[in-house]
Order: structure tokens, then sequence, then C-alpha cells
């Protein structure tokens, strides 16, 4: 996959990711991508890792379901800090 590809599936993946968790995350689409490009190398090495999965494809479930669920791994990290700051703040 080439490294546009990348970046898309990592905005996409990122957005189902926000659409997936209940609340109000923040951030625009920029955050949104970053989130979904880490969510996506997170669940790559995790499925790497613990499935042996290849994630070469683009249209792969496999690489879609990794990316999807790596995105949502590190957009609870990301509201548990960002929120625990706002709080800090109070």
């Amino acid at each position: 996959m080439g490294f546009l590809g990348f970046l898309l599936l990592g905005l996409i993946a990122g957005a189902i990711a926000k659409l997936i968790l209940p609340g109000k995350q923040g951030g625009g689409w920029l955050i949104t991508l970053l989130l979904g490009v880490v969510g996506a190398l997170l669940g790559g090495f995790l499925g790497g890792l613990l499935f042996n999965a290849n994630l070469e494809e683009f249209f792969s479930i496999q690489t879609w379901l990794l990316a999807i669920g790596g995105s949502i791994i590190v957009l609870l990290i990301y509201g548990f800090v960002v929120n625990r700051g706002s709080k800090a703040r109070n």
C-alpha cells in the first residue's frame, strides 16, 4: 500500500472510530487524520504481532478492521488524556 493509500486509510478509520465511540470527541479532520494514522499503525503492528496478519492490501477487510480497532484504542487514549487535562485546569 502506498503512502497516500495509508493516509486515506487512516483518515477513514479515524472517522469511523469517532462514529463508533459514544460521546463528543474534539478535534477536526487533522486530529482525526493523525489519530487514524497512529491507530492504523498500532492496529497493523498488533495484528502482525498477535495474528501474523498480512496488511499489504488496501481493500482487505482484515486491514480495515485492524486499522479501525487501532484507531478506537488511540481515540480512547486521546479522549482520556484530553479530558483529564481539562478537568485538572478547572
